[in-house]
């Protein structure tokens, strides 16, 4: 009796936790396609134009990919250090870069 009484539980709090993972993934996912809105919008009625756009559209990108990585790729999950410090030093490395030559070309 007890085993069952714990195992429905169990299946009550499981039910509960993907049905909030679930909510938090639609979430993300309408924030990812109102971003991508917002990028085409910006850029298709050339309200803004030259590096102010260019910026703002980086910003968002950078968003994107954010939600990309902790809500589908599941990196804000446990186990995923290894992982997450590989993606995020890559990022890190590779925006260094692109800055540093940007300042080169550009000063």
């Amino acid at each position: 009796m007890t085993e069952n009484t714990t195992s429905n539980r169990l299946d009550t709090f499981r039910k509960q936790e993907n049905k909030d993972e679930m909510k938090i993934q639609v979430i993300s996912f309408v924030s990812m396609i109102a971003f991508t809105i917002i990028a085409f919008a910006l850029v298709g009625t050339q309200l803004m134009t030259g590096a102010y756009l260019s910026i703002l559209l980086f910003v968002l990108a950078v968003v994107q990919a954010m939600f990309q990585f902790l809500y589908f790729m599941h990196l804000k999950d446990k186990g995923h250090g290894p992982a997450s410090a590989l993606i995020y030093g890559g990022m890190i490395i590779a925006t260094t870069v692109i800055l540093s030559l940007g300042v080169i070309t550009w000063w």
